[in-house]
């Protein structure tokens, strides 16, 4: 089963053992005590930042650090990462707990996470130029398209200035949930308008969540 993943990224594991424990979610892994793929999801996270920021600094010197940094974060934030895992199929292949498996549907970070999981994986079983490749090839077409955006406003300003077209409104970011261990937690965050709920955004910190729930309110509006 897993060597129909192998092909579709590109990469032979001498050691299937850590494939697997990439796709092991939290919560097929506490009913089969087994160890999840946190950890490596933690290291695939860093691996992912130095080689986005590794290729933007040898192949876009006219931008500047801020710049960078601002590529960088679309280039590789839970929408692209759950792109990515889309075009590979990747929930085909998640071991997930019953509670997963009975929801309607695979919740989006659990499923951009695998990503991060997986090319750790890579990079612990043949080193960092396959984990590299990957990596690359998966997001060289959103830092074209952001490179050439860079000075694009973010989504709770285009979300505040398309509410205050018409008057001042009174927008607010309630936090709804947190969940998880310190070192991976998950952030709920409503933005409300006036006191009426526009929507819910999810993300790996209360800021990256309040960006998600004005993504999603746009969405909403067109």
């Amino acid at each position: 089963m897993l060597e129909h993943l192998e092909k579709k990224i590109g990469y032979t594991f001498t050691n299937q053992d850590l494939l697997k424990k990439a796709l092991t979610h939290t919560s097929y892994a506490y009913e089969n005590k087994l160890e999840s793929n946190e950890r490596l999801e933690y290291l695939g996270d860093s691996i992912l930042e130095f080689v986005s920021s590794k290729y933007l600094f040898e192949n876009f010197k006219n931008l500047s650090e801020g710049e960078m940094t601002k590529v960088r974060a679309y280039a590789v934030c839970e929408d692209s990462l759950y792109k990515i895992a889309e075009n590979h199929n990747f929930s085909d292949f998640l071991y997930l707990g019953r509670s997963e498996k009975m929801s309607h549907s695979i919740k989006k970070a659990l499923i951009a996470d695998s990503v991060e999981a997986v090319i750790a994986a890579m990079y612990l079983d043949g080193g960092l130029e396959p984990a590299e490749k990957f990596i690359l090839e998966n997001i060289k077409e959103a830092v074209d398209f952001a490179s050439q955006n860079v000075g694009m406003k973010d989504y709770k300003t285009v979300l505040q200035e398309e509410l205050q077209k018409h008057g001042e409104v009174c927008i607010k970011y309630h936090l709804i949930k947190e969940e998880g261990p310190d070192h991976a937690k998950v952030f709920t965050v409503q933005v409300e308008c006036d006191g009426k709920k526009l929507s819910q955004g999810v993300g790996k910190s209360k800021k990256k969540a309040e960006m998600e729930a004005a993504r999603i309110a746009l969405e909403n509006r067109k």
